[in-house]
């Protein structure tokens, strides 16, 4: 184990890093956004914007447009009639040919999309850059491939497309959500109305150039930018098929009291409170490496993000100590910053949240640890915080936070622990640490988790289906069973 001088050397020597920014050469934002209606950029019926802003330093990237409910019934009404007069007619081979230009721009123009991204959600550009942009380009491949072959993902039954598919994203994933909504609606032959977070709308809109780029009829994307009532608009549009939503649990409760009585299908990937699992046979610094991906790295900026940390009790001062030190070392700054670990967190009003649950903490008597260290002065930034001490019943270990906030608990048996990990509302995710095997099988069978990771945290594939149980929603993005929520038969 590494003395406290080591650790002391190694925190300041990263401290002390030569900044390395990445370039703004290849990037060019537009002073205004309009909407993405039937192939063009037009100007929204309210003549009202809004600004988005770089939490990283509170500056003004650009102006928003902000979409009203004639703007909503001209998107749809743009998706109807290209969806009965082109798309659904299309053949499948055509159709795979438009998503797999669409996967091949993202990638002549990743760096761009990277920077972007960075720059409107405050993320770490080695995040955007080395995962998000990759991902949704993939997403598009993956799916490209399957736009010819349903007569296989769905053997002895003619799928058909459902129509008009309204999907609204969050403000952590930008682009990776959209391509994770957009592709397989694509490839099933339905059009799509898309509406990005007020927050984070500047990668869909150049997602939106591409798109006009790629030659896609007018129509078979569009993509509308606001805020909740924009949203709202869009879920109670009556010719809207299918919704198809990522958010907080909240909002996806208003979703479905909205649809419920219509024929509209829903697809909900809601809030997470993970459990993330470390056994005494764990490879421990490899268990720490994990925790620290699956809830600093992304600033728990994710609905699966390891929250919940429960340690097996023997090796539980091992993992608390292990976890400090690597705490220590971590970069928290400027995203652009490639030396950067953690960024900024996306918006005012989300930091108000993260610190309005660490005081909650410390209230209900859990004991708080956070590593040394200057945050800027200007923007948006939480330092990594750890929590022990921590009751089953604490609103910190119950409740989603969506940030840098970590809880560890311990325990003794393998009956104990799953019934701690699946003492949540939620159910998306969880990760399990261990040498054996059969501890594995007999955790993923019993934890209520849509994904269980093993031995890892945080991964991700176009092939892999990905959704939740309880309150973190139903239905599935991604994998085969992705274009389940795209089809009737």
């Amino acid at each position: 184990m590494p003395t406290k001088n080591t650790i002391k050397l190694k925190f300041e020597s990263s401290r002390n890093l030569s900044p390395a920014p990445e370039s703004l050469s290849a990037v060019k934002i537009k002073e205004r956004y309009e909407l993405f209606i039937n192939g063009k950029f037009e100007e929204p019926h309210s003549k009202k914007y809004f600004d988005t802003i770089n939490p990283a330093n509170e500056k003004k990237l650009s102006l928003i447009a902000e979409a009203d409910n004639t703007d909503v019934s001209k998107a749809v009404s743009a998706a109807r009639n290209c969806y009965e007069k082109t798309w659904k007619k299309m053949p499948g081979k055509e159709r795979g040919k438009y998503i797999y230009r669409i996967a091949r721009m993202i990638q002549e123009r990743a760096r761009e999309f990277a920077v972007i991204e960075t720059l409107d959600g405050g993320k770490p550009i080695r995040e955007s850059r080395d995962f998000d942009v990759p991902a949704a380009a993939n997403h598009f491949f993956y799916y490209a491939g399957w736009a010819d072959k349903l007569q296989y993902a769905f053997p002895n039954r003619q799928p058909l497309p459902l129509g008009v598919a309204g999907q609204i994203i969050p403000w952590n994933f930008p682009l990776l959500m959209a391509a994770w909504k957009i592709a397989p609606a694509l490839a099933t032959g339905n059009t799509v109305v898309l509406k990005p977070a007020e927050t984070t709308s500047l990668t869909a809109l150049k997602l939106a150039e591409i798109i006009r780029e790629a030659d896609l009829p007018p129509g078979v994307v569009n993509i509308i930018t606001g805020a909740g009532e924009t949203g709202a608009a869009l879920v109670n549009h009556p010719d809207i098929n299918k919704i198809a939503f990522t958010g907080s649990t909240h909002v996806g409760k208003i979703i479905q009291k909205a649809i419920a009585g219509t024929s509209k299908k829903a697809t909900l990937e809601l809030g997470g409170k993970a459990a993330n699992i470390i056994f005494e046979d764990a490879a421990l610094d490899q268990a720490v490496e994990g925790i620290i991906n699956g809830i600093y790295f992304n600033q728990g900026h994710v609905c699966c993000a390891g929250s919940r940390l429960f340690v097996q009790e023997s090796v539980y001062k091992t993992v608390l100590q292990k976890l400090k030190d690597r705490m220590e070392t971590l970069i928290v700054g400027d995203p652009m910053d490639k030396n950067t670990d953690i960024g900024a967190i996306n918006s005012k009003e989300q930091l108000q949240v993260i610190h309005k649950y660490i005081k909650i903490g410390q209230q209900d008597g859990a004991e708080i640890y956070q590593p040394a260290g200057i945050l800027p002065k200007k923007g948006f930034y939480c330092m990594p915080t750890l929590f022990t001490k921590v009751a089953q019943s604490n609103r910190l270990a119950q409740e989603e936070i969506f940030g840098p906030v970590l809880t560890i608990q311990t325990f003794r048996t393998d009956d104990e622990v799953i019934e701690k990990a699946n003492n949540t509302p939620f159910g998306l995710s969880a990760g399990v640490w261990t040498d054996k095997g059969s501890k594995i099988f007999n955790l993923t069978r019993k934890l209520r988790a849509g994904v269980v990771w093993a031995n890892t945290y945080n991964k991700f594939d176009p092939s892999s289906p990905f959704g939740g149980y309880k309150e973190s929603g139903y239905g599935r993005e991604g994998g085969l069973q992705g274009l389940e929520g795209y089809v009737g038969f």
